[in-house]
């Protein structure tokens, strides 16, 4: 009997503890069963709270200051064109609408992997140009068939084609591929001036692991909070940021590490606060083709910061070769086998 009392009073004595450590901000880890004893879960599940805390062991947890209120995923889909400015077949040598129809399967993958995420406000929008009927009728039966709603904008490029140069920064003519494109970089901005948080532009040949999404609204929410200011996220791991020995600066994420880059392609996420300080240096994209192509937003990359994630969360399924395209250390055909449509 003696024991039993004593039993009780040591559990007594353990939730009184527990209490006092969740009001003081504590986590208690019990190291012989891998229990996070004030959240009543292993280190293993998701112990991370979308729009109030941030959990890493060991370093503790990141109150959020900085909650994501709303994502827009903003697609851009050319299915009638191959390539934009190379001739190289991509990797697996398909139809062009093989690609952005497993772009879009995977950017579904992933907002539906994670039930944090339904805390969250998530719109897609597909700006589309000359895409075959039938290859629209693929996009919206895939949307129908994860019961998502989305928007289709089917772009007017004689809207926009009288304030795009036609000589680009190389005194080369610019090519109607390379105009069309930036027509629709140029709608794209124009439905984000109209989105409530975050932004995530988005190009129709990247597959996204299932983790893609939800790793990049718990890191934008961790490294923002701690930051006290607005970021940029390059889902992709690009090869050729490997190609220069550069200084760089680590951070860690929810799952994966992130390292400072200064330069991406026109697949990021930001939010409307930073889309509004640099709307000119973006609309610079939609006026004049550069070399390269992306150099407004490297000038902007150098007054924020910009981070990618090691390994990456996404893969550009363009030409082996090339160095714009597969990122190292990922497991590409497994990713393409799962958002088969």
């Amino acid at each position: 009997m003696k024991n039993l009392q004593n039993s009780k009073k040591t559990g007594l004595l353990k939730k009184i503890f527990i209490k006092i450590c969740r009001v003081l901000g504590y986590e208690i880890v019990d190291q012989n069963t891998f229990k996070i004893i004030t959240l009543d879960k292993k280190i293993n599940d998701e112990i991370s709270e979308i729009g109030k805390s941030s959990i890493n062991l060991p370093l503790g947890k990141v109150e959020v200051t900085r909650p994501v209120k709303a994502l827009d995923i903003i697609i851009r889909t050319c299915t009638s064109v191959n390539m934009l400015t190379q001739t190289k077949k991509r990797l697996f040598e398909k139809q062009k609408v093989e690609y952005t129809s497993r772009t879009i399967q995977s950017l579904l993958n992933a907002t539906k992997n994670n039930q944090q995420l339904n805390k969250i406000k998530i719109n897609f929008k597909v700006i589309d140009h000359n895409s075959p009927k039938e290859n629209l009728e693929i996009i919206d039966n895939i949307f129908k068939k994860f019961g998502i709603n989305y928007k289709l904008i089917n772009l007017d490029i004689s809207k926009f084609e009288s304030k795009i140069e036609k000589i680009n920064e190389n005194g080369e003519k610019v090519t109607f591929n390379q105009i069309s494109n930036m027509a629709n970089i140029n709608q794209s901005l124009i439905e984000a001036k109209n989105s409530e948080d975050l932004i995530y532009f988005v190009e129709d040949d990247y597959l996204h692991k299932k983790n893609s999404i939800s790793e990049m609204i718990f890191t934008y929410e961790r490294i923002a909070s701690q930051l006290k200011k607005e970021i940029i996220l390059c889902p992709a791991d690009y090869p050729y940021l490997y190609a220069k020995a550069e200084i760089t600066q680590n951070f860690l994420g929810e799952n994966c590490h992130w390292r400072k880059v200064n330069e991406t392609l026109c697949t990021f996420l930001i939010s409307k606060i930073m889309l509004e300080k640099y709307w000119d240096k973006y609309l610079k994209m939609c006026k004049k083709e550069h070399a390269p192509f992306e150099k407004p937003l490297h000038y902007i990359y150098e007054k924020e910061l910009c981070i990618s994630p090691i390994p990456s969360l996404a893969v550009h399924f363009t030409n082996i070769n090339s160095i714009f395209g597969l990122s190292p250390n990922v497991d590409w055909q497994k990713i393409w086998d799962q958002n088969k449509y």
